[in-house]
């Protein structure tokens, strides 16, 4: 009885996963370069410093469209948006 209610709680979850793998592994890639660029410019935690929000939107099984949003408390600081191969695993920001 346990196995029945462990497999029917988890397999969708599993499910889930393999539907947005594509905007996840976008947002890890975009993460990743931006936590690498707040690193290298040596910004300290701070409360009034900026936090980024992350949504992916997923184009086909290879790319997905990532948009960073920075704000500071509820003013909405900078937005940038980036296009992202996960396939060639290469990420090109879009200019507006």
């Amino acid at each position: 009885m346990t196995f029945i209610f462990y497999s029917l709680l988890f397999i969708p979850m599993m499910h889930a996963n393999e539907n947005f793998s594509v905007e996840i592994e976008a947002l890890k890639l975009v993460m990743e370069q931006y936590k690498e660029e707040t690193e290298s410019k040596n910004i300290q935690v701070d409360v009034n410093n900026k936090k980024p929000s992350y949504l992916a939107l997923k184009q086909d099984e290879c790319n997905a469209t990532v948009q960073v949003t920075e704000k500071t408390g509820l003013e909405i600081v900078s937005t940038e948006s980036f296009d992202v191969n996960i396939c060639k695993k290469e990420i090109y920001k879009i200019i507006n």
